[in-house]
């Protein structure tokens, strides 16, 4: 057995006992959402349910207006992840590729939003969309999103546009494309690893979002899966069966979201940041 054998078996081992602790919390999930609530806090705890109460995922739609919620949720996902791309897009292509006074200087305020934590600003947040008459609207969770998007993402565009050859611009320019046209018909098509990137980091964002909601919405009927999932929770006793059954629920989306576009995921990750 050679030196690269053993290495590689030990790298193959590692990454097989770190893939099994990482499935443990949802294995564990999985394993609450098909017991009763008694089972689930048994000690020393069960692995397998004495009997499988597939009825838990029936009784989820009987309590909560599952489908109200979820209806919400996507009134919010689907304009966040619109605007997060196409502002982040345009952002990362105008800091890679154009030239204009100060660039590194507001390029490096961008940076520096990302080391500000949410709480510092919540409160002039909501002051600001109170005056607006925005509070209990979707508007505070959308309209954010179409303005850049936030600092990491478009910090990540950046990365993957400076990479991208410079004749190819200057080519185009010289054929009497404008800027625009080079980020339309040009730019855009080459960077679809990156923006796939920045929609599923913006999906588990927004489908797992529940302090936004919880803020800026009192409506029940306003409410997203997150915050919807609450509703199970009571003052003095919790379907904690049901809980865990919602959450399996809600987790299924990203688990089918992420194997659809895993390679070009990784792909996107991989290559932001290479320069060359």
């Amino acid at each position: 057995m050679t030196i690269g054998t053993i290495k590689r078996t030990i790298s193959l081992f590692i990454l097989i006992v770190g893939a099994i602790i990482s499935l443990i919390p949802f294995i564990w999930l999985v394993r609450s959402s098909l017991m009763t609530s008694t089972e689930i806090f048994e000690f020393p705890p069960k692995i397998f349910p004495e009997e499988i109460q597939w009825s838990n995922y029936i009784e989820i739609f009987s309590i909560i207006d599952f489908f109200q919620y979820f209806k919400n949720t996507l009134i919010i996902l689907v304009p966040v992840i619109l605007g997060t791309i196409i502002t982040c897009c345009m952002c990362g292509y105008g800091f890679a590729r154009l030239r204009f006074p100060g660039k590194n200087i507001w390029f490096g305020l961008i940076i520096a939003t990302m080391m500000l934590p949410s709480a510092v600003t919540l409160i002039p947040t909501f002051l600001m969309w109170s005056e607006l008459n925005a509070i209990n609207t979707f508007w505070p969770l959308i309209i954010p999103a179409f303005f850049g998007g936030g600092g990491f993402f478009i910090f990540l565009m950046r990365q993957f546009f400076m990479n991208i050859p410079r004749e190819l611009d200057e080519s185009a320019l010289i054929d009497g494309a404008s800027h625009f046209q080079i980020f339309t018909k040009i730019m855009l098509p080459l960077v679809k690893p990156p923006i796939l990137v920045v929609a599923f980091f913006t999906f588990m964002g927004v489908w797992n979002d529940f302090f936004g909601p919880l803020i800026f919405l009192n409506d029940e009927s306003k409410y997203t899966l997150a915050l919807g999932l609450l509703q199970l929770k009571g003052s003095y006793a919790s379907d904690w069966h049901l809980m865990m059954a919602a959450s399996a629920i809600m987790v299924i989306p990203a688990i089918i979201i992420f194997f659809i576009g895993q390679r070009h995921f990784i792909e996107g990750i991989s290559l932001t940041g290479i320069k060359g």
